[in-house]
């Protein structure tokens, strides 16, 4: 399974630079940050907070994502903008933001696979039109 981040070219020109983790799994493993041009703003994108909408494992994974981000080096602040992006403010790289909340999704992966219905065949896709 691929899990390669890497810089990829923003196609909304409020964008100055973008990256997300390519992987054969989308739905479960995604992850995208995007700086936009308007200060020391991120935008990160965890793509499996789509479809976990119970608890235990969707506060866990809220709780974990933050803590992950506000790890990362250069990282002033984290915000939980709605259900599935981060805004993020500071100097991070967006490599290492990327990185940081990928740890997290495939560490409850497993979690996630068991909680979403429908996942035990494989998901459907669901990617919404988005680049892999």
């Amino acid at each position: 399974m691929s899990d390669d981040v890497q810089q990829v070219q923003p196609l909304d020109s409020g964008i100055a630079e973008e990256w997300i983790r390519k992987t054969d799994d989308p739905d479960r493993r995604a992850v995208s940050a995007s700086k936009l041009r308007a200060g020391p703003l991120w935008s990160v994108s965890v793509w499996v907070m789509e479809f976990v909408r119970t608890d235990p494992l969707e506060s866990e994974l809220r709780r974990r994502i933050a803590d992950a981000l506000s790890a990362v080096d250069g990282v002033s602040g984290v915000e939980e903008e709605d259900r599935e992006v981060w805004t993020v403010t500071g100097t991070p790289s967006g490599k290492a933001l990327v990185e940081a909340v990928a740890l997290v999704v495939d560490d409850l992966a497993e979690a996630v696979t068991a909680a979403v219905s429908g996942w035990e065949q494989g998901p459907a896709d669901r990617s919404h039109g988005r680049e892999q």
